[in-house]
């Protein structure tokens, strides 16, 4: 059954001074907030080791963001923004980034009245060579609704992720209310990030430095990864007052069979880095029913984990997808999920959780209340008292369920 849930129920006052605009000068020199047993206290994320209990299984997201906001100008002088949200043709990421001279995708392009039938060149102000070499046109496709899909041409054979790396900008979530920076390029991006394809870090992951994962490995805790590319819909509110009438944005991630068999020996003990990784590890479940009650693996629906009564253990449906892919001789597979985490959600397979502090009347902030149980309000009430920084590059917290 669907629940009836109110956002406004999922609101607190969040004054703009309290939104971390810049990194601090040091990724691990945030403040930890602790929740365990219903205790909240006031850490280090440098000391997060002392905190994560031994012998567990932590889980990374290792996608990473592509500088997908472009500016482009009409013949008329009018500027137009593009900011790629998904590939469309090809539609695989991989194939994506390594095609040489067109390709397509859906994009949230900004005064996109003002764009007729005509080509637009890339924005150069300041004529730089590199960019001038590309020679990168922009046509629009088609518009759907909030989304368009816009095709790309450029001259000089590159592959398209260097055309991105030359042309486009890292897209920093809009409530920054500024313009990407150089600090951006290297702080906007986790120290393992690895795969293309993301147009938001998975910002948890941002206090992470080589030494705190050191610390992390020395106390006996596996480390390992999964790939969700993080779609625009992470920064995209929930205008409807009831949940049940918002939309969730399909978001594809990569696992390997050997994360899995991994996964299945740790269960009762993982801990998630990160929302984007929660929402990974917990749609594994409702693909392993779908092996275990279609025959194959399938997409998760947004509203799948209410929808029905499920039966099967964990480790079951995780038995069921590795036999999937075994049987299929797979070594990792891609799939998506629209899987949507609200109050009266039942985890099947993270028991601690890294995450910052997020947005009012979101998404994330009904994750996190499902999470602890409604004990959301202590936390954050706590968090504003004791001047910790918010949303993508503010402070961070431990969360025990």
């Amino acid at each position: 059954m669907i629940p009836e849930i109110h956002i406004e129920d999922y609101n607190y006052p969040l004054p703009d001074e309290r939104i971390a605009k810049y990194p601090l000068s040091q990724r691990d020199a945030s403040k930890l907030l602790c929740y365990k047993d219903h205790v909240i206290t006031e850490k280090r994320f440098s000391d997060i080791s002392d905190i994560l209990p031994s012998d567990h299984l932590m889980v990374f997201n290792d996608t990473k963001v592509v500088p997908a906001r472009l500016h482009f100008q009409r013949p008329t002088g009018a500027h137009i923004e593009i900011f790629c949200l998904e590939p469309i043709q090809p539609e695989e990421y991989v194939s994506m980034f390594a095609v040489t001279d067109c390709c397509r995708w859906k994009c949230i392009v900004g005064n996109v009245k003002r764009w007729k039938d005509d080509i637009l060149n890339l924005y150069n102000p300041s004529d730089d060579a590199s960019v001038k070499e590309m020679g990168l046109k922009a046509a629009l496709i088609e518009r759907q609704g909030e989304t368009s899909i816009v095709e790309f041409r450029w001259d000089n054979g590159a592959p398209f992720s260097q055309v991105l790396e030359v042309c486009g900008n890292i897209p920093i979530p809009p409530y920054l209310n500024r313009e990407t920076e150089d600090i951006d390029l290297e702080r906007y991006q986790t120290l393992y990030a690895k795969y293309r394809g993301s147009v938001a870090a998975p910002t948890a992951g941002l206090h992470f430095t080589e030494k705190v994962l050191d610390a992390i490995k020395a106390k006996n805790i596996e480390i390992d990864t999964v790939c969700l590319h993080v779609g625009a819909g992470t920064f995209l509110p929930v205008k409807s007052s009831l949940v049940s009438e918002h939309n969730m944005h399909r978001e594809p991630f990569v696992v390997t069979v050997d994360f899995l068999r991994k996964l299945r020996s740790r269960l009762g003990n993982v801990i998630a880095v990160g929302t984007t990784s929660v929402r990974t590890l917990e749609s594994l479940y409702y693909i392993g029913v779908s092996c275990i009650e279609k025959g194959e693996p399938a997409d998760v629906d947004q509203w799948a984990p209410y929808s029905a009564s499920y039966s099967h253990s964990c480790e079951e449906a995780l038995e069921a997808l590795i036999g999937y892919m075994d049987s299929h001789a797979m070594s990792s597979i891609q799939i998506g999920t629209r899987i949507i985490i609200v109050p009266g959600y039942q985890f099947k397979v993270v028991n601690v959780l890294v995450t910052n502090f997020h947005q009012p009347q979101s998404t994330l902030l009904l994750l996190i209340s499902a999470f602890v149980q409604g004990d959301w309000h202590r936390i954050y009430d706590f968090a504003l008292a004791n001047d910790f920084r918010f949303l993508s590059y503010g402070d961070s917290s431990v969360l025990f369920r």
